[in-house]
């Protein structure tokens, strides 16, 4: 097993350069700025939809309210998606880009939205279809996207600009310089559209979902959700954030299998598209990557060493909310020849399981998105709809992870058990010290130096999704409390940081991010803010030492 991981690990620098492409990474960071208006809408659906379920009915008048409200907001996320993924594109461009020039953010989202509705949208009498517009448009959405930086960067690159003399004032000498690669932008999408339509009598975005169809059905069958959760699982296995890389080739079909299966649900027939978004939060990766929603409660309940014992009593809440990281790093199951087997099997027996149910036993599939970071049982019920098949489903993954992880967790303890014995390392039940990952905050600086040290600093600290960052923001925060030093401390997700990250002077990376050091080195750089990435021992240590953790940052300021 040992020489299994060890060949698996050699990979590692190829999925991290995977992990760090910059238009997956747009396609990811695009999501994540559009995701406030895709849960603000599916808050509305779910108020106008789930009443229906037990029999009831709101007054017409209601319902055609809250469907509008829906309509408005995750009807047109193609559209938002086209401007944020070109954004965020823009962006990583611009990381690369000579001294002096630079592609303009705002023109690009722009043209994006512009280009978008060219690839996408059908003129009707007296308006505009709609159907396009929303999740069944999103393919069309990175098309335009990436079509329109790409030609930016090309003008911007060889100055194909209009320029205007110095005395003109910066704003209107912007709108000049912009005219041009707006108009061949815009002007791309305009022949792509023909070019479709000509040849298909259809355009872009509906072409391009027929022909992928017979794989967004190869992708929805078993050894298609099985080859995506076990990569998920792989990557993570060896450290690398296996979400950033899978989750963006399938962001497009995932959420759109949403709005088909709800408009099934309202026509009277089954939800039956599996591949969903809540397939993977609430399912494949019941409880984080891996399916681990069971393991801290395993800790707790089987496990005799005091290691393990701690780790799940650590780690047992923030897995509830899907946020894995203090179990993966502090058990650890990271590149841990114990859990191989039951962290890439149990995510896709989840994942079959839960299509059987659809499949065979008629259960709706996911006809809602909910935030990630709900429950793991509570996510599933709600988003499929409420069933007693649902209720019964939940209880059936629990129990079944619970099986496959089981029999490793005992080999495993059996193993800290005797090393326990052995040494006298652990002191107290303290883990982690003499961990080969921590890194040692050789400081100790007294109260007046710590209020000197850190005043009026502010840091950032950065993980995949803003969970496994607000565990040390916080302990930042409460250690300021206890020390005085006037720190002040914000989680975030990365992609989401760059018009903040010019407020903070330092920005600390989460352990799944920390690839990432290299790129967010060139925007700080520029701003004076400075950059530190973590490892997995190290970060889980310091989230639970407040006064470590103020040590720690202000040895880096």
């Amino acid at each position: 097993m040992n020489t299994i991981i060890k060949q698996i690990e050699k990979g590692k620098p190829f999925f991290e350069k995977i992990s760090r492409n910059i238009y997956l990474g747009a396609i990811r960071d695009g999501f994540l700025t559009a995701m406030p208006a895709i849960l603000f809408s599916s808050i509305f659906i779910m108020i106008a939809a789930l009443p229906e379920v037990f029999g009831f009915a709101l007054p017409k008048d209601v319902s055609t309210w809250l469907w509008k409200v829906y309509g408005y907001s995750m009807g047109i996320v193609g559209v938002l998606v086209a401007a944020t993924t070109a954004r965020c594109l823009a962006v990583s461009m611009n990381r690369k880009m000579e001294s002096g020039k630079s592609i303009n953010e705002v023109s690009v989202m722009l043209a994006a939205i512009a280009g978008f509705f060219m690839l996408s949208v059908n003129q009707i009498e007296g308006g505009l279809a709609s159907d396009f517009m929303g999740t069944k448009g999103l393919l069309a959405s990175f098309v335009a996207a990436f079509l329109t930086v790409n030609i930016y960067k090309f003008c911007v690159k060889r100055d194909l600009t209009i320029k205007m003399p110095k005395e003109v004032p910066g704003t209107i000498s912007q709108m000049f310089r912009d005219v041009i690669p707006f108009s061949l932008a815009v002007f791309g999408a305009v022949l792509i559209d023909v070019a479709f339509r000509t040849i298909f009598n259809e355009s872009f975005a509906s072409t391009v979902i027929t022909a992928l169809q017979p794989l967004f059905t190869a992708a929805d069958g078993y050894l298609g959700i099985a080859i995506i959760w076990g990569a998920m699982a792989l990557f993570w296995f060896v450290g690398v954030h296996g979400p950033s890389i899978v989750e963006p080739a399938i962001a497009a079909i995932i959420y759109s299998n949403v709005e088909a299966n709800l408009k099934l649900f309202q026509n009277g027939e089954h939800a039956a598209k599996v591949l969903t978004v809540g397939l993977g939060n609430f399912v494949g990766t019941m409880g984080g990557t891996g399916a681990t929603l069971v393991v801290p409660f395993l800790f707790l309940l089987f496990a005799r060493s005091k290691q393990l014992k701690a780790v799940g009593k650590a780690s047992f809440i923030p897995v509830m909310f899907a946020v894995n990281e203090p179990l993966l790093f502090a058990a650890p199951i990271i590149l841990n020849p114990y859990f191989f087997v039951p962290f890439l099997v149990a995510p896709i027996i989840n994942v079959w399981i839960f299509k059987f149910f659809v499949d065979v036993l008629s259960m709706n599939s996911f006809m809602y998105v909910l935030p990630w970071a709900t429950p793991a049982p509570i996510g599933l019920i709600l988003g499929t709809g409420v069933s007693l098949l649902a209720v019964l489903l939940a209880v059936i993954l629990i129990v079944v992870d619970a099986i496959i992880y089981l029999p490793f967790i005992k080999a495993y303890d059996a193993e800290l058990l005797e090393q326990e014995s052995a040494k006298l390392e652990t002191v107290d039940g303290e883990i982690l010290e003499t961990d080969n990952d921590m890194v040692p905050v050789e400081v100790a600086l007294t109260e007046d130096t710590a209020q000197k040290v850190g005043d009026g600093k502010r840091v950032l600290v950065l993980c995949a999704g803003a969970g496994t960052s607000a565990m040390l923001a916080n302990a930042l925060e409460e250690g300021a409390k206890e020390t005085g030093a006037k720190i002040t401390a914000q989680a975030g997700a990365y992609g989401s940081h760059y018009d903040i990250m010019k407020d903070f002077d330092l920005i600390v990376l989460a352990p799944q991010v920390n690839s990432y050091l290299e790129d967010i080195q060139k925007d700080s750089e520029k701003l004076g803010v400075k950059v530190v990435a973590t490892k997995g021992a190290e970060y889980i240590k310091l989230t639970r030492d407040p006064k470590g953790a103020i040590d720690f940052v202000l040895s880096v300021i």
